[in-house]
């Protein structure tokens, strides 16, 4: 039995409903992109609201549902991707601030032993040569020795603030660390791939 060719009309409405279909999968395609260009969150509803299509096409078929599914899947790795980038340069910006730190407080240590050095220096010049020694030198040397201790209590001081922003530093990096590893778990419990493995 031969199958009748369809009517012309039915050729037609069948050729423009194929037609209406390209057009609403390009919009859906379009729409998708831009949602993800733009980092607007990629959903049935948004998506049927950005290329115009019922949320029924959408769901029903497979090509449109195939579409709104890879880009919620790329624009989910990217969001994973763009917090583990910002947790690597917050981490990089906290060693940064540890190192600068480390490096303050050694040459901070270093002048406080400088400053002691000089203090024992002259005050044992003063004890062996106090007779040698006129008024005027004696009370310009003990108030070289007031201004030297005075300045060996500031870098103590300042020695003291670069210990502890040293480890506050340190703390945020652990707390960075520890921030990381969470992350990861959680991607290897999602089942998307660790960006580190990427």
């Amino acid at each position: 039995m031969t199958q009748a060719l369809p009517a012309p009309r039915t050729a037609q409405a069948l050729k423009a409903r194929r037609q209406r279909t390209e057009d609403s999968l390009r919009r859906i395609k379009d729409a998708v992109v831009r949602m993800e260009n733009t980092k607007i969150p990629i959903t049935v509803s948004a998506v049927a609201r950005h290329a115009d299509v019922s949320r029924t096409f959408l769901y029903e078929h497979p090509q449109a549902r195939t579409l709104v599914e890879e880009g919620t899947r790329r624009a989910a790795g990217r969001r994973i991707q763009e917090r583990h980038d910002e947790l690597a340069e917050r981490e990089a910006s906290w060693r940064e601030r540890a190192l600068n730190t480390e490096d303050a407080l050694k040459v901070t240590q270093d002048e406080v032993l400088n400053q002691r050095a000089q203090i024992a220096e002259l005050l044992g010049q003063v004890r062996d040569l106090q007779t040698e020694w006129t008024e005027d030198d004696i009370v310009r040397i003990t108030t070289e020795n007031s201004i030297l201790k005075k300045r060996v209590r500031e870098l103590e001081q300042e020695n003291r603030r670069a210990t502890d922003r040293l480890a506050a530093a340190r703390d945020n990096i652990r707390f960075a660390d520890k921030r990381i590893a969470d992350l990861e778990a959680q991607l290897l419990e999602d089942g998307q791939p660790s960006p580190r493995e990427t």
